[in-house]
């Protein structure tokens, strides 16, 4: 049977202490132990459903983890107080001073500026290369080579990476494979294709209200425990731990997942045909046109539809700020960065997400400068959102009157 990630979290059976059918909140920083023994295991991680420290583990945020884990079909997963806290950990606790990673050179900005500017202080080499060229890919593993690192949707340029066969590069050659699956949860299950870890920025689709900052790493059980053990691990150490008020408001919003990841879906698909039959060269994976299409279909579950993020060139960054103020004052959605709220979100990405990576670079991977990034809400609507959009296109001379 293929793999049902709405399933999966459907099958969850948890409880809180008094059988609520929310799990209760663990309000509370330490756990007591009635042995010493009992402490001294559990600083060693030999006693199992002990908790320590809410550092290590919290009951609220191992609900989470634990919902999380289900959902991509991982041994494990650990929950942290925002997206960058879950790249940040995750590659830092694979990778030493002189070791090398690939990566994608069209990702998130804040990803960007780690792997570009921040791992020089550990001595740690980053190839930036067009993910989809998967002859590039394998000719740039070097011996040192220890995380191939991409998304399974480029941000802000909507690549589809193959994560498949970018699996069989990295394990040929003893790397692992790291996917941010942050735009398309549940619509791609990276690590039933080979990813040895997925991480997610929590804050955008998988919470869906814009009111919390949270990440997830979801891997095998060895790895997780790597993450938080208490001598050597990333997470543990540095400390990204995430409120379990906050875990516990998540856990809730991820059993609607399913149903808001179809209806972004269905308008994300309603806008691109529109807009392309007015004239604009729209990027969207479900369109036909798009270069990673057959490759999305081939991998995607495909119930949940082709996500929610759509794009479209301006022209310029002036003109993209003009259209997009319009488009918020006559009510479209609103100009801010951000994704997978229940309005339709637009920002110019060069100018916001993306603007820790520098201009000759974002010439290089083919980051027009008038780009405006589409997060389509959830509007029942989606014919009337598409006649406001398509008035203040004509009224800022982008499509003809």
């Amino acid at each position: 049977m293929k793999f049902d990630p709405a399933s999966k979290i459907q099958d969850l059976k948890q409880f809180g202490e008094y059988g609520d059918v929310n799990p209760s909140v663990t309000d509370s920083a330490t756990f007591t132990f009635m042995q010493a023994k009992t402490m001294l295991d559990t600083f060693h991680g030999e006693a199992e459903g002990c908790f320590l420290y809410s550092r290590h583990w919290n009951p609220s945020n191992k609900y989470l983890a634990d919902a999380m884990a289900a959902m991509e079909g991982t041994e494990a997963a650990w929950v942290t107080a925002s997206g960058m806290g879950a790249i940040t950990s995750a590659i830092l606790q694979l990778c030493n001073a002189g070791d090398h990673i690939i990566t994608s050179r069209t990702t998130y900005g804040g990803t960007f500026a780690f792997l570009h500017n921040y791992v020089k202080k550990f001595n740690i080499e980053v190839s930036f290369l067009d993910i989809t060229d998967l002859k590039a890919v394998e000719a740039a593993i070097k011996p040192n080579t220890k995380i191939v690192y991409t998304e399974t949707m480029t941000n802000p340029l909507l690549q589809i990476s193959d994560i498949p066969a970018l699996a069989e590069i990295a394990h040929k050659y003893g790397a692992k494979l790291m996917v941010d699956n942050t735009f398309t949860p549940m619509i791609v299950s990276p690590a039933q294709l080979g990813a040895d870890i997925v991480v997610y920025s929590l804050t955008k689709f998988v919470n869906g209200k814009n009111d919390c900052v949270a990440g997830a790493i979801c891997g095998s059980a060895e790895y997780i425990a790597s993450l938080i053990d208490v001598n050597n691990g990333t997470a543990m150490l540095l400390g990204p731990v995430l409120d379990p008020f906050r875990s516990s408001s998540i856990l809730k919003n991820i059993h609607t997942l399913h149903i808001r990841m179809m209806q972004h879906s269905k308008n994300a698909m309603y806008l691109a045909e529109k807009l392309t039959e007015v004239g604009l060269h729209v990027n969207y994976p479900g369109l036909k046109a798009h270069p990673g299409h057959n490759l999305l279909k081939s991998i995607m579950n495909e119930k949940f539809g082709f996500g929610g993020m759509i794009s479209f060139d301006a022209g310029s960054a002036e003109k993209a700020a003009e259209v997009m103020e319009m488009m918020e004052n006559e009510g479209v959605g609103y100009l801010a960065v951000s994704l997978g709220y229940f309005k339709t979100l637009f920002s110019n990405s060069g100018k916001s997400t993306s603007s820790e990576v520098p201009e000759e670079k974002q010439k290089e991977m083919g980051l027009a400068e008038g780009l405006v990034r589409f997060s389509v809400g959830l509007d029942s609507e989606i014919e009337r959102t598409f006649e406001i959009m398509l008035r203040c296109l004509k009224a800022t001379g982008l499509v003809s009157a």
